[in-house]
């Protein structure tokens, strides 16, 4: 499997906003934040910081845990990018199989009240 530099053609049908959160995989003994975080998102992917190497077309689970105090939100998807940033850290864009609306408006509404 190979790696592709992102491009700076942006096809994106909905707007990304920051948004920087705490996550796991899903199932990892790991706790949040160790070894993944978020740091940005869409009602079709996020953006992911990790330690972790991935391919394009791997799919990936992660928790996010949200400071509303309900469960972690649980986001789905196939890697669509990745850009190694240095000996330790990948930058990873993961498109979800389908748009994510209320999921996402949980997540924005929270990204909203942290900037207040």
């Amino acid at each position: 499997m190979s790696t592709a530099v992102e491009t700076t053609d942006d096809r994106r049908v909905f707007e990304r906003f920051s948004a920087r959160f705490p996550v796991k995989f899903k199932d990892a003994r790991e706790d949040y934040g160790t070894d993944v975080f978020l740091r940005d998102a869409s009602a079709e992917g996020v953006r992911i910081l990790t330690k972790e190497r991935f391919f394009l077309d791997d799919q990936l689970a992660l928790e996010v845990e949200l400071p509303d105090g309900g469960e972690p939100m649980v986001l789905s998807g196939r890697v669509r990018w990745v850009k190694f940033l240095d000996l330790s850290l990948w930058d990873i864009g993961v498109q979800f199989p389908q748009v994510k609306f209320l999921k996402m408006q949980r997540l924005f509404k929270l990204t909203e009240n942290s900037a207040l």
